[in-house]
């Protein structure tokens, strides 16, 4: 069999687009993103998505891979996926900023260790961030998050496009939503606490002979881990409100790109 020069090349351009959208994506979304998975998995995985879209997903554009044209398109097709999985990363980040919020005020701030992600935060982030992980997977969020990128390739097909401004701003705009469902998830052991801090306040100036230390510690860790347990079954609802605006806003960043 003969293969000319202009077939190899649309071939391996057919797969090495989509391999950087969507390996990109792998590099900023959450789960595919931790240490713990190998760099050589998210590659096969790339490829092995990538393959399998090729024939459902519109040509890529004809252009001489060794261009300043392939080179934009290539760092287009970057700008997608790190866009894609950034938005999904700020996802869980919203459980990691909730469960430092409880640790500092139970008083479990000091006790750190490493995430998936290899950041050092409380132990009480890291047991949301667990949570939260295994409520994803047990969503199939996984799938549907494969799912958005192989439609964005429909979406906004392999060319010579960008974000615009305003997608950007966008993301930058989806922090402050971060911000907010941190709140809303640690909002009631937070407040408990400060109650329980300021009854403290109270109890020691009517008894300043009382070793306020050695008996507001441990009932603040006792009341904060009740609360902690209290507000588990709450993670599927604000973890499920938390993706669809995620995937919402992602089709609204694609679409600011046409």
């Amino acid at each position: 069999m003969d293969f000319t020069g202009d077939e190899i090349t649309t071939w391996v351009a057919s797969l090495m687009w989509p391999v950087m959208r969507i390996g990109a994506m792998f590099a900023a979304a959450p789960i595919f993103s931790a240490k713990s998975v190998p760099v050589r998995i998210r590659v096969i995985l790339s490829f092995t998505i990538a393959w399998m879209l090729i024939p459902v997903i519109p040509a890529p554009p004809d252009v001489d891979l060794i261009s300043a044209e392939a080179v934009f398109i290539g760092i287009n097709q970057v700008l997608i996926g790190v866009g894609m999985g950034f938005i999904l990363q700020l996802v869980f980040a919203a459980f990691v900023i909730a469960g430092t919020s409880i640790a500092m005020s139970m008083g479990l701030g000091f006790a750190l260790m490493m995430d998936p992600n290899g950041v050092q935060v409380p132990v009480i982030s890291q047991a949301l961030l667990i949570m939260a992980t295994l409520v994803f997977l047990s969503l199939n969020g996984h799938l549907l998050l494969i799912e958005v990128l192989a439609n964005s390739f429909h979406n906004l097909p392999v060319g010579m496009f960008v974000p615009s401004r305003d997608g950007f701003w966008q993301l930058a705009n989806w922090g402050s939503d971060m911000f907010a469902g941190a709140v809303l998830i640690a909002l009631p052991a937070v407040a408990t606490l400060l109650l329980v801090n300021l009854a403290f306040g109270v109890t020691t100036k009517a008894a300043p002979q009382l070793n306020i230390f050695a008996v507001g510690f441990p009932l603040m860790i006792m009341i904060g881990l009740i609360f902690l347990i209290l507000i588990l079954p709450t993670i599927t609802d604000h973890l499920s409100r938390l993706l669809n605006e995620a995937f919402e806003l992602m089709w609204r960043y694609l679409g600011s790109a046409q």
